[in-house]
């Protein structure tokens, strides 16, 4: 290979001008996605915390539940390992006053919301609070349509750092890019700073118009506690939702990203094994981990997959890229997620019910073929034996294997 110094000086001009003008080019193609960010400088990682729904519901939640979650996710190592959101879900809301603004329900929240929100930064954590785009909430609370920018400066008021917007309950011909973007503005207009949740459930496609608008928006519907199952209203297992996360991938990237709704760990509904498969897909996915659990009650099984720091550290992986499918046999499936420091975090996925020998060939996931690589176990934590051309594991049934390969 010739040494760009010992070329003629016009040579060694004429490169370059070429690598200035591919360099302009990429910044031209690249313009488009980078713009794609909601520029309020929050979720340049996936936002991670708990969320009151899928463990407690409407009826079982209250101040007395939301206080208990705070001091456990500090009591666990789950705020040292990097959740941060403590976010109160459906059903906190009972009315207005003759003003128009948003009341808590003072019988489950007698301090109010301002004094729970003291609560939760007294420990170090930030917290949440839910709202519906349309007149009323899914379970029937008042919703902010009309009311955006009044609810958005209580909720600033009250030291809100996150608000989750719903879809029930809109008006006929409501469009859902111009409801979220009201409630975008009227965000910005408090001056502080609070993530932005969309929860459309996917009807709209929100991947394709979000980006400026959103923090993070649902690309499915409601997640429910089993591997595998479809519900007539539109819930999904967590099978049914990878498989529509995986075509969208592209469209996910820092403070910007798909949100394949929050997770079930600890709930009962799975084995521990699916359990691990579904918090190593989410992390795979650079989804936000949002725990759906009681933490105050989490046995260990559930708090070592909760507290996995290094499959943690590829859900908040700076470089952002979701990671996609890049091999299906079958029920075998081979998963990929590019990382900023030149490695590959590979998910081995066995959806179906009996142990089976999965590989990951170097070529599928952007490597050649020739190259020697490191690879960790990140469930075992282990460091195994250098691997050139594949990785290969024996994966159980209903469960996955999740590596970092490092060249």
């Amino acid at each position: 290979m010739t040494h760009f110094l010992s070329l003629p000086l016009p040579r060694r001009r004429s490169l370059v001008r070429l690598v200035a003008i591919s360099l302009a080019l990429c910044a031209l193609l690249m313009a488009p996605f980078a713009s794609k960010a909601l520029e309020n400088g929050l979720a340049r990682t996936p936002p991670m915390g708990w969320n009151s729904w899928n463990g407690f519901g409407c009826k079982n939640v209250n101040e007395k539940v939301v206080r208990a979650a705070a001091d456990a996710m500090v009591s666990s190592g789950m705020k040292d390992a990097g959740y941060q959101y403590i976010v109160i879900d459906d059903c906190w809301q009972i009315g207005r006053d003759a003003a128009g603004n948003i009341m808590a329900d003072p019988e489950k929240y007698p301090s109010g919301i301002k004094a729970l929100a003291d609560y939760v930064h007294s420990k170090g954590l930030k917290f949440g609070i839910y709202t519906d785009a349309g007149v009323k909430t899914c379970a029937g609370r008042p919703g902010s349509l009309g009311h955006e920018y009044q609810d958005a400066a209580q909720y600033a008021r009250w030291g809100v750092d996150f608000v989750k917007e719903d879809w029930c309950n809109t008006v006929p011909g409501q469009d859902s890019e111009a409801s979220y973007t009201v409630m975008r503005n009227a965000l910005a207009s408090t001056g502080r700073p609070i993530v932005f949740s969309i929860c459309e459930w996917g009807s709209t496609k929100p991947w394709l118009w979000a980006g400026p608008i959103g923090n993070m928006w649902r690309s499915a519907g409601d997640i429910q506690d089993c591997w595998s199952c479809r519900r007539r209203w539109g819930g999904h297992g967590v099978l049914q939702i990878i498989d529509l996360m995986d075509p969208i991938y592209s469209y996910a990237g820092p403070g910007h990203w798909n949100d394949p709704d929050m997770l079930e760990v600890g709930n009962g509904g799975m084995t521990d094994a699916e359990y691990r498969a579904h918090f190593s897909l989410w992390a795979l996915f650079s989804a936000p981990l949002i725990s759906g659990n009681d933490l105050s009650q989490m046995t260990e099984a559930t708090k070592a997959i909760l507290l996995n720091k290094e499959v943690i550290a590829v859900d908040q992986d700076p470089m952002g890229i979701q990671g996609h499918r890049v091999r299906k046999d079958g029920d075998l499936e081979v998963w990929s997620k590019q990382l900023s420091d030149g490695g590959r975090a590979v998910v081995l996925l066995n959806r179906g019910d009996k142990p089976a020998t999965i590989t990951a060939n170097w070529t599928a996931i952007g490597y050649p073929a020739t190259l020697k690589a490191r690879v960790r176990d990140l469930w075992l934590h282990q460091d195994l034996a250098r691997h050139t051309g594949s990785y290969a594991a024996e994966v159980p049934g209903s469960a996955a294997v999740m590596v970092r390969i490092t060249p």
